[in-house]
């Protein structure tokens, strides 16, 4: 089966996580830093935090900025159930916000209808990797003396305004999931030129146990002294998952470059097919690192979406379906959300196809998707 998307590693990155094994440290070692390090670089941020997953960094981006019990974080409702989980993380309540049907990206306009005294975190999320509208949503938190976090899970190497993204809000996440733009097999990091984001999230990361004298409130004991002065997690990142993923972000350009190239392939490809909406082309200033390459059905017959999603499958073709609204997984339907509440993204699921989009994808690979594909739709 092509699937819909896939890491590729080759014989540097071998290298590079054998080194690692057969170093002294596995852990909380030096190139763990040294991954941090490289990813600030790349991205422009003074500061960067690595953990064992996407997950954990949202986490601990939400301790950072503050989330507690009684405090609303406004979240997209099109993303996964990571972005919001972490808010439950903490105790507090997340907020749904509508998307934009052109693109997926949350509404600026929706987002401020949610503002109230209790929000403390907008969460804006960069759908299949197309940067949301970074410049109102920073000047909306501004104005509201809110904390902007990026879920860029899916935007590494994506540009924003011309600049990398990473720099633009309060804190930005990104993932290194395999299928995501450079892998550490799992892991995610935030960037941040914020150094209290910075410490709060190191020692959290670390069970909330600081080895910084400097910091320490009590001082009346020796060299071996460590300090739990919060309620922190394990959710550090290992050495080899570090090694694997500077040796990544070294070809980060090649990768994004390849999937943008896949991408303007589809765009030709696809733009005859009738009774389809292709996601947006890049612009100027605002380029996708398509993660994904979401195809939707028009409204006619996007009641037909599950049976064009399982002849796909049929046929090998590992097509994918992202998100289900969030506040539709059951587990937030117990909660009391209800359907109905973003109108726009239950109708932009509701007939959305992911199509394989990697960087190693054939040209022979897209033909086939995309002539298998319209035979389909022409059957409808």
């Amino acid at each position: 089966m092509i699937p819909y998307s896939t890491q590729e590693i080759n014989k540097n990155d071998i290298k590079a996580v054998v080194r690692v094994l057969q170093s002294k440290w596995l852990t909380q070692g030096p190139t763990v830093v040294s991954f941090e390090n490289a990813v600030a670089k790349k991205v422009g941020a003074k500061y960067a935090v690595a953990f064992n997953s996407g997950t954990a960094a949202l986490h601990g981006a939400y301790y950072a900025a503050g989330v507690v019990a009684d405090d609303e974080v406004i979240v997209p409702a099109l993303t996964f159930a990571a972005t919001s989980n972490a808010v439950l993380y903490q105790g507090a309540t997340p907020v749904f916000a509508d998307s934009n049907l052109l693109d997926g990206n949350m509404s600026v306009v929706e987002v401020t209808k949610k503002i109230t005294k209790k929000t403390k975190v907008v969460v804006v999320v960069d759908y299949a990797g197309r940067p949301a509208d970074l410049d109102l949503f920073c000047k909306l938190a501004k104005k509201n003396k809110l904390t902007l976090i990026e879920d860029a899970a899916q935007a590494l190497g994506a540009e924003y305004d011309g600049k990398l993204v990473g720099t633009q809000a309060d804190m930005t996440m990104f993932s290194f999931h395999p299928v995501k733009s450079i892998t550490t097999g799992e892991g995610g990091i935030i960037v941040t030129n914020n150094l209290y984001f910075a410490e709060k999230m190191r020692l959290f990361r670390n069970h909330g146990i600081s080895r910084n004298k400097e910091n320490f409130v009590r001082n009346n004991f020796g060299d071996w002294y460590q300090e739990m002065q919060e309620l922190g997690f394990n959710y550090r990142m290992t050495e080899m998952s570090a090694a694997l993923g500077e040796s990544q972000l070294k070809r980060l350009s090649s990768f994004i470059a390849r999937r943008s190239k896949a991408a303007t392939l589809y765009q030709k490809l696809l733009a005859n097919i009738p009774h389809i909406i292709l996601p947006p082309k890049d612009q100027v200033g605002v380029k996708s690192a398509w993660h994904l390459f979401p195809v939707r059905l028009v409204h006619s017959i996007a009641h037909k979406r599950d049976d064009v999603f399982k002849k796909m499958r049929d046929l090998g073709i590992g097509v994918q379906v992202h998100h289900l609204p969030v506040y539709l997984h059951l587990f937030y339907e117990k909660l009391g959300y209800k359907k109905g509440l973003c109108p726009n993204v239950e109708k932009f699921v509701a007939s959305e196809i992911s199509i394989p989009l990697f960087p190693s994808i054939t040209i022979k690979e897209q033909k086939f998707i995309v002539d298998s594909l319209r035979s389909i739709i022409n059957l409808i």
